[in-house]
């Protein structure tokens, strides 16, 4: 089938599952309850994942590496599309969503191995800007998590899906300790699994970082009992 005819007929059954007041609450703005911010991977669906179905209840915007930052000025300051919410629509809860084998971590982990900071593991040097600026600013993630000692590369567990994680504590950390976002903001940190490395149910979403705090114990505290398997780390 013609892309183009696929991209019309999706839409046009997408429309005719709407109930007739879908949009209703929605006509004059949005207050989104959160913010989740996860890598644009094709196989990785945010609404999808939250099982949201009503318009206005999830902010979803996508990065590279599901990275909550940018640059302005030469300074890093946090990705508009992740502040926007919680500037001007009263949002209180941001997410961010790792995934396993997640590519761009995976190549900003073979740029570090290369001695190529703007590579992404293709090895033809050809990246386009757009792609590299944002593989060279995981780069220092990937190096800070093959310091630290928690990431062992000898592991069960493979090396990128650690990083993985390592890049969500990053991320939410950042979030957590900028000027730009109110001390009354919940920041959770998720890795969406669908490989099967935190537990036999792809599709879930495990709870690795809430407000901070990443003792596996501790967050399992801050869940209720039933919800407790989706509490894992891998660090």
């Amino acid at each position: 089938m013609d892309t183009l005819q696929e991209l019309l007929e999706r839409n046009a059954h997408h429309v005719n599952s709407l109930p007739e007041r879908h949009f209703a609450d929605v006509q004059d703005g949005q207050e989104p309850t959160a913010v989740s911010v996860c890598c644009p991977d094709s196989r990785v669906s945010q609404e999808g994942m939250w099982d949201v179905t009503e318009p206005g209840w999830l902010f979803a915007p996508s990065t590279i590496g599901n990275q909550v930052w940018d640059r302005h000025g030469g300074e890093r300051v946090v990705d508009g599309s992740v502040l926007y919410p919680i500037a001007y629509t009263g949002t209180r809860t941001a997410v961010v969503v790792g995934h396993t084998g997640c590519g761009a971590v995976t190549a900003a982990l073979e740029a570090v191995r290369g001695g190529e900071r703007d590579a992404t593991g293709g090895g033809d040097g050809e990246t386009p800007p757009g792609v590299a600026k944002w593989v060279d600013s995981l780069v220092p993630v990937v190096e800070a998590g093959l310091a630290d000692d928690r990431v062992d590369p000898d592991r069960e567990v493979g090396l990128v899906d650690q990083l993985v994680e390592y890049n969500v504590d990053r991320q939410a950390a950042f979030l957590r300790g900028s000027e730009e976002i109110p001390e009354d903001t919940d920041v959770y940190g998720f890795v969406y699994d669908f490989q099967r490395v935190y537990g036999d149910e792809p599709g879930r979403a495990y709870l690795v970082n809430a407000d901070g705090v990443t003792d596996a114990d501790a967050l399992r505290e801050r869940v209720p009992a039933e919800l407790e398997g989706a509490v894992r780390r891998l660090l």
